[in-house]
């Protein structure tokens, strides 16, 4: 364990761009972890983070303490910061007192789209993207690719959004999607409020690649120009689209139901 006293450690300093910068995270190939769930998410899926950082007062909590059990028994290297220097760090209100510095995965995109997949399209909330994430390991679809105008998801608010479910995902950020959807093997549907054809009435038992598009602006009219086929989740007249995020889940489930009822 290794105690931090000084805001011009350089330690701290560095634990301080990852907490605030996306440039920062990009250059070391790192990002933090906040909160029980996502580090005990981590150590069960993907294993021993890089380091542990705790707040003085965070051992009184006991979920905390066996967590630092945990990554102790792995000889895990620590940083212990005063409560104060340690909420500087925080993204989190109210939070717990421990966070992970963990490596972000590094993946070359990979050239062509074999099985269901999610490919969206700037995407720049990050609530709305760990969402999509979450909808997307829970719906069974493990792979996704991000635009270059989407928002990271390995930040620490789309981690915490969600919920853990990263690292049940295979993603794939900054993609040249027009090619994913040119090569693709798959077949590729995007939700459009112009499409005439309802999700309800296509065959998703097949592999499926959704292409889903920015919260303002929907999928651009470039990609729709490609090998894609719209189709529209009904809903009630007069009120305004689905948020990407439920349109993802009402896609992915429909999918998955169809699975289900053919198998």
């Amino acid at each position: 364990m290794k105690a931090i006293t000084s805001s011009h450690n350089d330690i701290y300093k560095n634990l301080k761009q990852l907490a605030s910068g996306a440039k920062y995270r990009r250059r070391d190939s790192q990002t933090l972890l906040e909160g029980i769930h996502l580090c005990e998410s981590y150590l069960q899926h993907v294993g021993q983070p890089l380091m542990y950082v705790y707040s003085h007062s965070a051992p009184e909590n006991p979920e905390v303490a066996a967590l630092m059990d945990t990554c102790d028994e792995l000889s895990t290297p620590s940083i212990l910061l005063s409560d104060s220097h340690f909420k500087a760090l925080s993204t989190v209100d109210n939070g717990i007192g421990i966070l992970f510095v963990v490596s972000i995965p590094s993946l070359e995109q990979s050239k062509i789209v074999q099985k269901s997949a999610l490919l969206l399209e700037d995407i720049q909330d990050p609530g709305n993207m760990g969402a999509i994430l979450r909808t997307a390991a829970a719906a069974g679809i493990t792979e996704i690719y991000t635009s270059n105008g989407s928002t990271s998801a390995w930040s620490p608010k789309t981690l915490r959004a969600g919920m853990g479910a990263h690292f049940a995902l295979t993603i794939y950020e900054n993609c040249d999607l027009a090619e994913l959807i040119t090569t693709a093997e798959v077949q590729i549907l995007a939700t459009s409020l112009g499409a005439t054809k309802s999700i309800y009435e296509k065959d998703l038992s097949q592999p499926t690649a959704w292409l889903l598009g920015n919260e303002g602006q929907g999928v651009s009219d470039t990609l729709l120009a490609l090998q894609v086929e719209k189709v529209i989740i009904p809903q009630n007249p007069g009120v305004e689209s689905l948020n990407v995020a439920a349109a993802t889940a009402v896609c992915l489930f429909e999918q998955m139901r169809q699975l289900h009822h053919n198998a």
